[in-house]
């Protein structure tokens, strides 16, 4: 009897979150892991140290591989190209991944699948963004087309004599990226998953909630939203995963736009498992990590249905408390139907070091999760129960 052995490049988070489903499923997963010390290591048996910039790295990886595929899309065009000449069987290939890849790139394909897009243009110079600017109204979102997550490679300028103070950023990368700033309600995400044949599956359309460009909560599915606005949606997910041959799963970043259009417009993709699909981990049959390996490997897709009426899922950041076990007992004490999911990271201020998911049987919970999830994430992140939480204590060390 022979199980499939899939290969992960990068180690972190999503890469040590694949583990368990690969585990359950039988199947032997590797990871190209960029340090000794990143999270994947300590979850995956077979995790060699190498850089994925480097061709000769990736080929040596790529030996006893069924498929290939990733943490991030990081890894240059050129060597994926080389790979599957090599005769490595790369998922997601990157005709699909140049448009996670690059920024402009991907706007140019939404264009032409006819899709929702905020006025946008690639610019080459000072003068270029003035230009997009007086047209479009002041403020407009600077982007670097490629490199940039979690709010880095993102800069509001509001006025030409802003943009006169763009320059470095021309100088560092050109062309950059100009967007008009959406007005917009909320931001929401929609998470679908294909094979390499061509099968999809969706995950309801989850309402994201951002703090300084990093996501902090979703809350799955995104409650009072439109049903044509949420079907539109997740039918434009699924038009991009198959007209790009997307393979694996792939997460649309949207704005809410009530009253404008389709109701929404596109922000970004991402072509691999996706904080904002975390919540399918304890909240829906299949989870994002399951799904993936089954859709690089070309099997029949998992159901997607959520468990429970409303899931919840909140991200913690590196805070005060470096020692993270010390805080579980207070942690998981305070809510036990929470799931905590922790990534082996060390604790460094504003990194994303794990989440909590809660599930609840009713819409009306939602306001609860939210505050029981937050009240654990803090509890973990600073090390203490907060004074009002501690009964008979003004404060109570975790």
């Amino acid at each position: 009897m022979t199980f499939p052995v899939i290969g992960v490049v990068g180690g972190g988070q999503l890469a040590r979150m694949m583990a368990p489903a690969a585990t359950a499923l039988g199947f032997e997963l590797r990871v190209l892991a960029e340090g000794e010390d990143v999270s994947a290591v300590s979850a995956v048996p077979n995790a060699p140290v190498g850089d994925y910039k480097d061709l000769d790295a990736l080929l040596e990886f790529s030996e006893g591989l069924d498929v290939m595929t990733f943490d991030h899309e990081h890894v240059p065009a050129d060597h994926l190209h080389a790979l599957i000449a090599a005769g490595v069987n790369v998922q997601p290939g990157p005709d699909a991944l140049i448009n996670a890849q690059d920024k402009l790139v991907m706007r140019a394909a939404i264009d032409r699948l006819e899709l929702p897009n905020p006025e946008w243009a690639s610019v080459d110079g000072v003068e270029a963004l003035v230009a997009f600017g007086d047209k479009t109204g002041w403020p407009v979102v600077l982007k670097t087309p490629r490199g940039g997550y979690d709010g880095k490679g993102v800069r509001i300028v509001g006025s030409p004599e802003e943009a006169a103070q763009t320059t470095d950023w021309f100088e560092a990368m050109s062309p950059l990226l100009a967007e008009a700033k959406v007005e917009f309600s909320r931001e929401l995400s929609a998470l679908v998953a294909r094979t390499p044949d061509g099968a999809s599956r969706a995950w309801p359309v989850v309402h994201t909630i951002q703090v300084d460009g990093v996501c902090d909560e979703v809350i799955a599915p995104a409650q009072n939203i439109p049903l044509e606005v949420a079907a539109a949606a997740e039918d434009a997910a699924l038009r991009i995963a198959n007209e790009l041959g997307v393979t694996g799963v792939m997460a649309v970043e949207l704005f809410e736009t009530p009253g404008s259009g389709a109701g929404f417009l596109i922000n970004e993709l991402a072509m691999r498992p996706h904080n904002t699909g975390h919540w399918t981990q304890d909240g829906s049959v299949t989870s994002q990590f399951e799904q993936h390996l089954r859709a690089v490997l070309n099997l029949p897709l998992g159901a997607t249905d959520v468990l429970g009426t409303v899931v919840v899922m909140k991200n913690f950041l590196g805070g005060d408390n470096q020692d993270l076990f010390s805080a579980y007992p207070a942690a998981l004490a305070a809510e036990p139907a929470a799931k905590v999911h922790c990534y082996g990271k060390s604790v460094r201020p504003g990194r994303k070091i794990g989440h909590v998911n809660l599930v609840g049987a009713s819409v009306a919970d939602v306001e609860s999760l939210r505050e029981r999830a937050t009240a654990v994430a803090n509890i973990i992140r600073d090390g203490r129960i907060p004074s009002q939480a501690a009964p008979g204590n003004t404060e109570e060390n975790a």
